[in-house]
């Protein structure tokens, strides 16, 4: 039985006295063991948190008290093991990075389609489909005939628009991401620009895998999420992937297969950057989780909840 409730949360919405805020939603989630992170910043809460039923519905009372998150939307999955350890509230410049001043999608933003009328969006020969995450996680999974921009952090889609897309040429363009926040900017900073038919997809993939039935999908593969469980399917089933403790990429079977595959150490997309030194610290970790693990107790290293956990989508340290 799932035991762990998982809560994708986002809003643009103006929020003031961060310092107190962050004290408030720390000592919550600390009495209700909750974990995960939560970003606050001038425009806004972005975050994913795991905990109880009982944890979480409480958390979400007291955000939801408070007059600029009323209406906070949020997305429910389940997990079986605790997709997170610890639990950070970090006040930021941005909630999601993009790295523009005066791109506000409490001012401007696309058409929210809802996932039952996405498929007939994205068909449409005159629509333009635009993955707007990065490349390790569209190398998970995407939808039928997107883009995909080839982005390391989201601070480079504007310029992979700058590069690539004319509001002249391109009349009808629909865009993606995990859990609707990433879209939220991008729609609002391609409004800005003159483009006149922007979608974007309500709730984001992960809205989509939960509503649409399979047979219906045009999703292909398993979609990255923020926690230890890598990646999600259909009906929010966890995936078949692995998390790499030293690059966080994720790791398919068809990499460990790779000879340049170490579990716990290293993966075909880090080996040859990690210094002996990184490798060796790496194994030394690994193998004093696994005595832990024999033992029945966990062992969870500073460095190795650093790396492996980043549950906000667009959060780029």
């Amino acid at each position: 039985m799932e035991q762990h409730v998982v809560a994708a949360l986002y809003k643009f919405a103006p929020l003031a006295e961060l310092e107190k805020l962050r004290a408030e939603i720390a000592e919550i989630c600390a009495e209700n063991d909750i974990c995960g992170t939560l970003l606050l910043a001038p425009e806004g809460i972005n975050g994913t948190v795991a905990g109880t039923r009982g944890g979480i519905d409480g958390l979400l009372s007291f955000l939801r008290a408070m007059p600029a998150l009323k209406d906070l939307d949020h997305k429910e999955s389940g997990a079986e093991n605790a997709p997170f350890h610890r639990m950070k509230v970090r006040i930021k410049k941005e909630i999601v990075t993009i790295g523009l001043d005066g791109i506000d999608p409490s001012e401007t933003v696309g058409v929210y389609v809802d996932p039952a009328a996405w498929n007939g969006i994205i068909t449409d020969p005159e629509t333009l489909l635009i993955d707007t995450r990065n490349d390790y996680e569209v190398a998970v999974g995407t939808f039928k005939g997107a883009l995909n921009p080839q982005t390391e952090t989201f601070r480079e889609f504007p310029a992979y628009v700058s590069r690539n897309l004319d509001n002249q040429k391109h009349k009808k363009v629909a865009m993606f991401c995990t859990g609707g926040i990433r879209c939220e900017k991008a729609s609002a900073y391609m409004k800005k620009l003159g483009f006149e038919e922007v979608y974007h997809l309500k709730g984001g993939i992960l809205k989509y895998l939960e509503t649409v039935p399979e047979e219906e999908s045009l999703w292909q593969g398993e979609c990255f999420v923020f926690d230890r469980r890598v990646a999600v399917k259909h009906g929010l089933k966890t995936g078949s992937y692995d998390l790499c403790p030293s690059c966080r990429r994720p790791v398919c079977a068809a990499d460990k297969k790779n000879p340049k595959y170490v579990e716990g150490v290293a993966c075909p997309h880090c080996h040859d950057s990690l210094t002996p030194e990184k490798k060796a610290a790496a194994a030394e970790r690994h193998r004093q989780m696994k005595l832990a693990e024999a033992r029945g107790e966990k062992h969870i290293g500073a460095k190795y909840a650093q790396q492996s956990e980043n549950p906000c989508e667009g959060e780029e340290d």
